[in-house]
């Protein structure tokens, strides 16, 4: 599987699972990224971080770091 950081702007990807643990995890999933929810890739920043996505109709910025935590399909 390839996670969210993986993906190309313009991509429309869905949440398959979030990895990490604990307060990450709860973090991630309070910006709205949780399960089977569509993502949006719109801009990544020069030097790849952050990536500015479109999910549950807000712009969101997420680091690299967390991009990675979430497995898309």
């Amino acid at each position: 599987m390839k996670t969210l950081k993986e993906s190309k702007v313009g991509d429309t990807v869905r949440v398959v699972k979030l990895h990490g643990e604990g307060a990450v995890k709860r973090r991630i999933m309070d910006m709205g990224l949780t399960k089977g929810v569509d993502v949006r890739i719109r801009k990544v920043a020069p030097l790849g971080d952050p990536i500015e996505v479109t999910v549950r109709g807000y712009e969101l910025s997420i680091r690299k770091a967390d991009a990675e935590m979430i497995e898309v399909d």
